[in-house]
């Protein structure tokens, strides 16, 4: 055990493997399913919920908070809300109806801290729609990158596309969330382009260039 502990000590330190925190990478999952979050800033119309804001335990000391606003949601993260109101994430909304999933996965290195999540999103297609006239639902992975710096989008992965789309969606987590930079960066795409990625209208240039290269060999 010592032998091989010093051998990937020295392959570290010569850039022929990931730093240990890297290696060590793990997932943990929390919920921002209703029922396992708090309320507030509701908007009532009618007697109906037009409007709120849920805030729900993560990991690391941060909280998700997620703004619905007549069926629509926005996802930011922070250890208070001042902080995560002021993210690039929370100023990120969609016009087409849309929701996260209740499940939140969270990318953590060795030391235990959080630097990247994964939720699943689906947003509706107002141009297909199905024999009832409802728009059909699209379904997308989506990356974020946590603290120290920005949160904010990093990566989507197209989840009808990818049958591997959970673990494309770990390896932007762990090697393009870290470094990428919030308002400078165009958002990655892992994997291949279905109709959740084309209908976002994203340019062409935002996949993934390891994936263009895949393609040319």
């Amino acid at each position: 055990m010592k032998r091989r502990s010093d051998f990937l000590v020295l392959a570290a330190l010569l850039g022929i493997v990931a730093p240990a925190e890297a290696l060590a990478a793990g997932s943990s999952y929390t919920s921002i399913g209703e029922k396992h979050c708090r309320k507030f800033d509701r908007v009532m119309i009618d007697g109906y919920e037009f409007a709120a804001t849920r805030v729900c335990e993560g990991r690391g000391g941060y909280k998700v908070f997620v703004r619905e606003d007549d069926l629509r949601d926005v996802l930011t993260v922070g250890k208070t809300l001042k902080l995560a109101g002021n993210e690039p994430a929370a100023g990120d909304g969609y016009e087409a109806f849309n929701s996260y999933d209740d499940a939140v996965e969270w990318r953590s290195g060795a030391n235990g801290k959080p630097y990247a999540l994964i939720v699943g999103w689906s947003y509706a297609d107002n141009e297909n729609k199905d024999a009832e006239g409802r728009p059909k639902s699209l379904r997308l992975l989506v990356v974020m990158r946590l603290p120290p710096g920005q949160v904010c989008k990093v990566a989507y992965i197209d989840r009808a596309a990818n049958g591997n789309a959970n673990e494309l969606a770990r390896k932007a987590a762990d090697e393009v969330a870290p470094n990428f930079k919030c308002g400078t960066d165009k958002v990655r795409i892992l994997g291949e382009r279905g109709r959740a990625i084309d209908a976002l209208s994203l340019p062409p240039e935002a996949k993934d260039d390891k994936n263009k290269d895949d393609k040319k060999e």
